[in-house]
C-alpha cells in the first residue's frame, strides 16, 4: 500500500562485480519499458531495492488493520460494521499478495515477518497514529487510502513483473476503500454539528501525516533518482504530493471542512495549490518508532502472530497430509 523512501541516507554502494554486458542488456529492457521477471538477470542492487521496498509495502498492508481493525466491534451500524470488515480483510490480501511477490526474488516470508517484528524493517508513518473517533475512519479510507493510490496506480507499470501484477488488483480495491471512507465524511459533515465537528477533527489530524506518506522531499530522498531511473518508480515524492493535494482539496471544499493549512492557495498560474511546511522531524521521530501509538501497534502486531502460532501449524500439517495423499494416489 505504502512505499516511502525511509531511509535518510543512500544505500551503501557495493563492489561492481557484475558483468558490464548483462547490466547493458537489463538497464536496456528496463528503459524499453520490458518487465523484468524472476527468473531474468537482475543487478543485486536491483534486487535488494525491490526487496526492501515490496516487503515495506507488505508490512505498512498488514500493520495497517490493526487501527481499523480497532473500529470492526464498534462500528455504528452493521452496514458499516460489514464495510469495514471486508476492508481490513482486503488489506490483509493485499499484504500476501505483496509478500508472495518479494519471496520470487529469493528471499523468505519468515525473513521477512522477522524483520518487522524485531524493528530492523520499517512500515508506512501514517500507521503510527491513533484513531481517536469514528470520522478517523473516513479520514483515513479518504485521505489515507487516497494517498496510497496516488502511489500504487503508477506501480501498475513498475518494472518488475511479479510486483506490477500484484497491484492491478490492489489498485481496484484501494479505490474502494476511498470511497468508502469518503461517504463516511460526507455523511457526518451533512450530520449534526457534533458529527461535521468530529470530521474536520480527523481531517485536521491525518492532513499532514497523509501528506508525509510520500516521503522526504525529492532533494532529501536519497534513492529516488535510481529507482527513477530502472523504473522501479514511475513519479518522484514531490511530484504525487502535488497531484494529491489538487486532487485532495476540492474534496474538502465539497464537504464544507477546511484543510488545516493557512497557507494553501491556489496559483493561478501554475494550475496547482500552494501548501505549506510539513514538519519533517515529525515525520522523522515517527519512522525512528517514536509516533503516537507507534509501540502500541508492534505490541499488538506481534501478539497477534504468536497467538496466530496454531492456526499457521493447523495449515502446514494439512497442507502436508495433503500433498502426501496425493503422491500416495500417484
Amino acid at each position: 500500500m505504502y512505499t516511502t523512501e525511509l531511509q535518510k541516507h543512500p544505500s551503501k554502494p557495493v563492489a561492481a562485480t557484475e558483468p558490464q554486458e548483462l547490466i547493458d542488456a537489463f538497464e536496456a529492457r528496463v528503459a524499453a519499458d520490458e518487465f523484468i521477471e524472476p527468473k531474468d538477470w537482475m543487478p543485486a542492487a536491483y534486487r535488494r531495492t525491490l526487496v526492501r521496498q515490496i516487503s515495506q509495502h507488505a508490512h505498512s498492508e498488514i500493520v495497517g488493520m490493526l487501527p481499523e481493525g480497532n473500529w470492526i466491534s464498534r462500528a455504528p451500524s452493521l452496514r458499516r460494521k460489514a464495510v469495514l470488515l471486508a476492508k481490513v480483510q482486503d488489506e490483509g490480501g493485499h499484504g500476501l499478495y505483496l509478500y508472495a511477490a518479494a519471496e520470487t526474488l529469493g528471499t523468505a516470508r519468515e525473513e521477512m515477518i522477522e524483520a518487522l517484528h524485531t524493528g530492523k524493517a520499517k512500515y508506512s508513518t501514517i500507521f503510527n497514529y491513533p484513531t481517536l473517533t469514528w470520522a478517523d475512519i473516513g479520514a483515513i479510507g479518504w485521505l489515507v487510502d487516497g494517498a496510497a493510490i496516488m502511489n500504487q496506480v503508477p506501480l501498475q507499470r513498475t518494472s518488475y513483473g511479479p510486483y506490477a501484477r500484484a497491484m492491478v488488483r490492489v489498485c481496484k480495491e484501494e479505490s474502494f476503500h476511498q470511497r468508502q471512507g469518503y461517504e463516511i465524511m460526507m455523511c457526518m459533515a451533512n450530520g449534526t454539528p457534533e458529527q461535521k465537528e468530529m470530521a474536520q477533527d480527523a481531517l485536521n489530524r491525518w492532513w499532514w501525516p497523509s501528506l508525509m506518506m510520500f516521503g522526504p522531499p525529492d532533494d532529501e530522498s536519497p534513492n529516488t533518482a535510481q529507482s527513477m531511473r530502472w523504473r522501479i518508480k514511475r513519479d518522484t515524492n514531490d511530484e504525487l504530493r502535488q497531484h494529491f493535494v489538487d486532487v485532495t482539496v476540492p474534496q474538502a471544499e465539497f464537504l464544507g471542512l477546511t484543510v488545516p493549512d493557512p497557507k494553501l492557495k491556489f496559483n493561478d498560474k501554475t494550475g496547482h495549490y500552494e501548501f505549506g511546511e510539513i514538519d519533517w522531524s515529525e515525520f522523522w521521530n515517527v519512522v525512528k518508532g517514536e509516533g503516537p501509538v507507534a509501540k502500541e501497534r508492534m505490541h499488538d502486531r506481534v501478539k497477534a502472530w504468536d497467538e496466530g502460532a496454531w492456526v499457521r501449524d493447523a495449515a502446514a500439517a494439512h497442507a502436508a497430509k495433503q500433498h502426501g495423499a496425493r503422491q500416495a494416489a500417484e
